[in-house]
C-alpha cells in the first residue's frame, strides 16, 4: 500500500512537490511502513503525542475565557492544517508533508500563549516556541526518545515562524504563511466574540478587499495565495495587494487587542507566575518528573514549564503558594 501510494505521488504531484521517496529520511534509520507513506507516518505520531493533547488546554490568545467557542492552540493547529491542505491540494503539492508540518508546528508552545513565550524567554535567552517544538519532537517525546520525524517535517516545525530561516519545501512555505492566515482571522473573531472589537471597526479598506466575515476573508486569502504563489520559482505568498490588506488586520489585531493595557497588565501577571515556577523548580530539582532530570537543570526546568498546558501551570502555581 505504502509503495502504491509513493508511485501516486510521483506521477501526480507537481516536480516540485516533497515526494516521500525523496525525504532526506529520519536522525535515526528505521525500517519503512508497509501501509504509510514517511509523511503519513509523522503525521500520526505528532498526533498520539503527548503534546499534541496538551495543546486542548494551552491559550491561544485570550487567558481563561469564559465560553466554549474561543480558540485553543489545538483548534489553532486544526485550523491551520485544514487551510494549509486546501491550499497544498490547489497546487498539487504533498498534503501529508502540508499536514504534518501544520499539526506539529505548536507542539513546543508554552502555556498562557505568545505571553508565557515571551515570559519564559525572559528566563531562558533564545527560548522561542518553533524551536522548543523541535526540541520536543527530537528529544523529550517518548521519555526522552523523540519521535524521530522525517527531516522535512523537522525543517518545518522548526522554520515555520521567526526571522531564523525559511522553510526548505514549498509544503513547510504553505505552512508559514497559512498559520499567520490562520490567527489574523480567528484572533478577530475571538476578540469581537468577547466584545473587545466591533466588525464594523475593521480597517476599511482591507474588510472591502478581504470580505466583511471571517469566512469570506479566509476564502480571499487562500484563492488569493493558490493564484499568486510560483511553484517553478520556490515563491509561496499573497499578492501584493492581499498582503498589504491582511497586515493592516494584523497591525490592528496589536494596537486594539495583542497590546491593549488590559493585555499587558495580564502578562505582567504571568510573568510572575512563570517566574515563581522557574525559582521554585530550580531551588528544588528532585521535585521535577524523572523525564526532566538528569541533564542541565535550567535547560530540564524550562522544557517543564514550556511543555505545561495552562490549568496546570495554575495548579503547580497554586501549591506553591500554599507551601
Amino acid at each position: 500500500m505504502r509503495e502504491n501510494w509513493e508511485q501516486w505521488e510521483n506521477q501526480h504531484l507537481a516536480p516540485e512537490a516533497a515526494k516521500s521517496t525523496a525525504s532526506r529520511g529520519r536522525i535515526v534509520s528505521e525500517p519503512p511502513c508497509p501501509i504509510r507513506t514517511v509523511y503519513q507516518r509523522d503525521r500520526d505520531r505528532i498526533i498520539h503525542s503527548k503534546a499534541f493533547r496538551r495543546l486542548k488546554h494551552k491559550t491561544q490568545v485570550f487567558v481563561s475565557p469564559k465560553g466554549d467557542h474561543f480558540r485553543t492552540r489545538l483548534t489553532h493547529t486544526l485550523e491551520v492544517a485544514q487551510i494549509a491542505r486546501t491550499a497544498a491540494r490547489a497546487l498539487r503539492l504533498n498534503e501529508d508533508l502540508t499536514e504534518a508540518i501544520a499539526l506539529g508546528h505548536d507542539l513546543g508552545h508554552t502555556p498562557f500563549g505568545h505571553a508565557g513565550e515571551r515570559s519564559l524567554a525572559l528566563l531562558c535567552p533564545g527560548f522561542s516556541h518553533n524551536k522548543q517544538s523541535l526540541r520536543l519532537v527530537d528529544y523529550l517525546e517518548q521519555e526522552g526518545l523523540g519521535l524521530n520525524l522525517s527531516w522535512e517535517v523537522r525543517d518545518g516545525i522548526l522554520y515555520h515562524s521567526g526571522d531564523d530561516g525559511f522553510p526548505a519545501t514549498l509544503e513547510g512555505r504553505i505552512v508559514r504563511l497559512c498559520d499567520r492566515i490562520a490567527y489574523v482571522n480567528h484572533d478577530i473573531d475571538d476578540a469581537v466574540r468577547l466584545g473587545l472589537l466591533d466588525p464594523g471597526d475593521l480597517p476599511r479598506e482591507a474588510a472591502a478587499r478581504l470580505g466583511p466575515s471571517h469566512s469570506r476573508r479566509i476564502n480571499t486569502l487562500v484563492a488569493d495565495l493558490i493564484k499568486s504563489s510560483s511553484l517553478a520559482a520556490g515563491i509561496i505568498s499573497l499578492s501584493t495587494p492581499a498582503a498589504l490588506a491582511m497586515q493592516q488586520l494584523r497591525e490592528y489585531l496589536f494596537e486594539k487587542v495583542y497590546f491593549r493595557p488590559e493585555a499587558k497588565e495580564e502578562e505582567a501577571k504571568l510573568l510572575v507566575m512563570i517566574r515563581a515556577l522557574w525559582d521554585h523548580y530550580l531551588a528544588r530539582p528532585t521535585t521535577l518528573p524523572q523525564e526532566y532530570q538528569g541533564y542541565d537543570q535550567k535547560l530540564a526546568v524550562c522544557d517543564y514549564i514550556a511543555g505545561m498546558s495552562d490549568n496546570f501551570a495554575f495548579e503547580q502555581f497554586a501549591l506553591i503558594q500554599k507551601q
